[in-house]
């Protein structure tokens, strides 16, 4: 792997050490080991994209593994959808495998165990056993069945795994330390018996090896070279070696165990037995409900798997955990989908509106681009008609004040408003206007060219399509509804679903599920499977724009708006005082923030462009300037990347404000004072050099 092009995270660290120490590079191999018990979800898609894109990286194998030893709770219709999901991210897995592949060879394993006196039979309640199992301040209470012997313990496991006995009469335990400080070590339960069905393996067996017993060992019968999981299993590492310890053979690969942080998303919740009960319950449609954290789900409602790919490459790998706004997600959704939709015009609040001075029975095919972002420009053509649609909206903007006003109808003409039309409540049903015969867009004609107060979208009324719309909200009001006193299910948002009539432009009805399009001045949209020949049906994906439905939209709009346009404003002006003011200003706005999740969201996502001198500036300057984001809180290779690309830049004001950084925080002093040191030996530039204020 080339480390050129990039700084390490702490993961890629442990292999290149591995690969330092002896390790082949061809004896690498990863492994994604989902429990088929629910749907994978957004936390899922991070751990996906750092096995698969190790995989990548290392040109090793990956094997996608169902862990699959709890048949209660796992079904089919799971392992076929996280294969649709991983495939659909984009990834291939050298080997589909399954813990259940190995229930022989782990059987016979434990019998082995057995022999040699580390395993054996308890015949207690759960109850019991936890009372023994002690406290982490005290030791635990040994089974009375801990010394039973070798041949009870034999002939009782035999007949367990025979069906001879109902669920919960006994189980296998590991025998290895009551006493231990770890409680994960105090003898393990190793086998349950469970009179479930398998979806692999049928009624073959009565007993189902747990998870810690069958998880290291199918990789150690996969040869997996390393094998990453989430935070909480760190206290398991210490079983997950005992066990490799009974079998392990040192001709083979030694898998060896490392835990990164989860990255939980704000507005909410990704466990699946939550997933799950918001589906039991009926809150949300299914697995696959738009408003999900779910895979499924965000596929559905039209996320891209490039934009779910960068969002776990713009996160990163850590070892604790944060919440990540759910902005940031979808920001990188829309910057990826406004490279690739077509801007269309949809209604969907419409009311009809007659040009009265249009002939009767004539329409005209305009043409209007599709996307402006695309290399070679395509156009398309879209009906022009005496009567149309707007939205209700852009009329009632004008309130009462609306005679004689001008607006543009985009790739069409200039209109003025003349009278309107209302029911008996008040309801306006039609708008009357005349239009300007001279004012076609892209005539070239000076009344083309007129300034209006607007333009407007539009659909011709005898080429509408109907269509249905179902515009999302965040599926919790809460932040973090997962870590409240409260049930988590107290935050459902009762609005985040909103289903409005609508129609689309004539180029739509051919459309198909999964199309992908932006509704001008909208949105983006996707066409949903709910569609029938007579009516499409669309979710909305993302804003057009940044929307912020917290109290952190000032701040948000200070990150994501204001700060980079004025950065982008300090480079373009030569004024030193002006300059100054700027500076002055970055350091008042940024020093004010106090959410942190969006200073640290704002320097991963300025991180992704090294190259580009604004973003190490701003970069630089939320680590100078935050009095509220802890530095040793960030990614180590995070750091490493803003300091070797900042002291590469062509641009001495990045170079100083790096120098800057790293002299005024201790800890990054003391951690890069020979780099520094270095540098400070190459810098030749009068206001870098004043920056090395601590040698």
């Amino acid at each position: 792997m080339s480390t050129k092009e990039k700084s390490l995270n702490f993961i890629e660290q442990i292999i290149e050490e591995d690969l330092k120490n002896g390790l082949s590079p061809a004896k690498l191999r990863f492994r994604f080991p989902p429990e088929p018990n629910g749907y994978l979800h957004v936390g899922h898609a991070s751990a996906i994209c750092l096995n698969f894109g190790l995989g990548i990286d290392y040109q090793s194998p990956v094997n996608l593994r169902f862990d699959d030893t709890n048949p209660a709770k796992e079904e089919q219709e799971y392992v076929d959808a996280i294969k649709r999901d991983v495939e659909w991210l984009g990834y291939k897995w050298a080997e589909e495998r399954y813990a259940s592949d190995y229930f022989q060879e782990l059987y016979d394993w434990t019998v082995e165990l057995i022999k040699k006196g580390k395993a054996y039979v308890d015949s207690q309640s759960s109850e019991e056993m936890a009372k023994q199992k002690g406290t982490p301040t005290q030791a635990g209470v040994d089974s009375p069945f801990r010394n039973r012997s070798v041949e009870e313990n034999l002939d009782l496991f035999l007949r367990m795994k025979n069906g001879e006995f109902e669920k919960g009469a006994h189980i296998l335990r590991a025998k290895i330390d009551m006493a231990s400080p770890n409680m994960l070590m105090r003898d393990p339960i190793m086998y349950r018996i469970l009179h479930e069905k398998h979806h692999r393996t049928g009624n073959k067996w009565c007993i189902y090896p747990m998870y810690d017993w069958a998880h290291g060992e199918s990789d150690y019968l996969e040869q997996i070279s390393h094998s990453f999981c989430t935070l909480e299993f760190l206290p398991h590492r210490e079983l997950y070696d005992w066990f490799l310890d009974q079998i392990y053979d040192t001709e083979k690969v030694r898998p060896k165990q490392r835990e990164f942080a989860r990255r939980n998303l704000s507005h909410t919740v990704v466990s699946k037995r939550k997933l799950l009960q918001l589906v039991e319950e009926k809150h949300v449609t299914g697995w696959d409900d738009p408003r999900m954290s779910t895979i499924s789900g965000m596929r559905r409602r039209g996320y891209t798997p490039a934009s779910i790919r960068n969002f776990a490459d713009t996160i990163g790998i850590a070892k604790r955990e944060n919440l990540i706004d759910v902005s940031l997600l979808e920001f990188c959704v829309r910057e990826d989908l406004n490279k690739i939709t077509p801007r269309v015009m949809a209604v969907l609040d419409p009311v009809k509106l007659v040009i009265t001075n249009y002939p009767d029975g004539n329409e005209e095919w305009l043409e209007a681009e599709n996307n402006p972002e695309e290399e070679t420009m395509t156009f398309r053509k879209v009906p022009f008609s005496k009567e149309i649609y707007i939205e209700r909206e852009d009329f009632l903007s004008f309130n009462d004040d609306f005679v004689s006003k001008e607006v543009r109808l985009k790739n069409a003409y200039i209109i003025q408003f003349e009278a309107v039309t209302k029911d008996t409540n008040g309801v306006i049903t039609e708008i009357k206007a005349t239009y300007d015969t001279d004012s076609k867009s892209g005539s070239g004609s000076e009344a083309s060219n007129r300034k209006v107060s607007k333009t407007i979208h539009w659909v011709s009324v005898p080429h509408a399509v109907n269509a249905e719309i179902r515009l999302y909200d965040r599926l919790f009001t809460e932040e973090s509804p997962d870590t409240q006193e409260k049930s988590f299910l107290e935050f459902v948002n009762p609005n985040s679903l909103k289903t409005v009539k609508g129609v689309v432009e004539n180029s739509l009805k051919e459309a198909k599920e999964g199309d992908k399009f932006q509704f001008q001045r909208t949105g983006y949209f996707c066409v949903d499977r709910d569609s029938t020949s007579e009516t499409l049906v669309f979710n909305k994906t993302v804003d057009l724009k940044v929307t912020v439905v917290n109290n952190d939209k000032k701040e948000e709009n200070l990150l994501k708006l204001s700060i980079p346009k004025n950065i982008n404003s300090y480079f373009k002006n030569n004024d030193l005082d002006k300059k100054s003011e700027f500076e002055a200003a970055f350091k008042n706005d940024i020093s004010a923030i106090q959410n942190t999740n969006l200073l640290l969201n704002a320097f991963n996502t300025n991180m992704n462009s090294v190259n580009d001198k604004k973003s190490l500036l701003f970069a630089n300057m939320i680590l100078n300037y935050s009095n509220n984001l802890d530095v040793e809180e960030i990614e180590r290779d995070k750091i490493d990347k803003l300091f070797n690309f900042s002291g590469a830049s062509q641009s001495n004001i990045v170079r100083a404000e790096m120098v800057e950084v790293f002299n005024n925080n201790n800890y990054l002093f003391n951690s890069y004072r020979e780099q520094l040191l270095d540098l400070r030996e190459k810098e030749t530039d009068p206001m870098v050099l004043e920056k090395f204020t601590k040698f």
